[in-house]
């Protein structure tokens, strides 16, 4: 279990295809510390630590992750946001992520605002029901508080720490992220189809 507060931003040296997987050497400053068979977070989905370098580690998406995912895009050069597993003895900051990606949503706006940005997502019209004026969202694994809420898309404001923490920096009209919705109300919206 995640919380969707990044620690670390890595960046992608390589890509390798293998069959109908793809696996990526990652370098980040959190690469020496984790280990083997470890659950890491990139980009809000959780991977499984295969081999970890002196500055990097690797890991591989499968074909039903890489369809519903942003992963098939990554390329050498790519910013990542890593989050670790949450310690039971952690704090919860965030909401809770579970690394398991819904869909992506598609970047259609992006404006600065004298010191935050402001950024419009469309996403899925199917998933409109798990989505909520002030809910919280996993985008890219980041934990974020959505509004302006129609059907098929939602308003994100970023504050100058999350911008420069994280890769929302890169992110601009066209581009791709993975999205998490917010598990409770998966849940809710469950039972009351029951």
């Amino acid at each position: 279990m995640f919380t969707g507060i990044i620690e670390s931003l890595g960046t992608v040296r390589s890509v390798e295809s293998t069959g109908t997987n793809l696996t990526f050497w990652i370098q980040s400053p959190l690469s020496s510390e984790l280990k083997i068979d470890q659950s890491l977070s990139h980009n809000g989905v959780c991977l499984t630590v295969e081999e970890v370098g002196k500055d990097s580690h690797r890991v591989t998406a499968i074909e039903e992750t890489l369809q519903k995912t942003n992963l098939d895009s990554w390329q050498p050069g790519t910013l990542v946001n890593l989050e670790r597993c949450m310690p039971i003895t952690g704090r919860f900051d965030g909401h809770i992520v579970q690394g398991h990606v819904d869909a992506t949503a598609t970047c259609t706006k992006r404006q600065e605002l004298n010191g935050s940005w402001e950024f419009r997502f469309e996403f899925p019209g199917k998933f409109s029901h798990l989505v909520i004026e002030k809910g919280s969202i996993s985008l890219n694994g980041t934990s974020l508080t959505i509004f302006k809420v129609k059907k098929d898309r939602f308003d994100v404001a970023i504050i100058p720490y999350t911008f420069q923490h994280t890769n929302i920096q890169s992110v601009i009209p066209g581009s791709r992220v993975n999205i998490e919705f917010d598990l409770i109300g998966k849940y809710i919206s469950r039972m009351i189809k029951k």
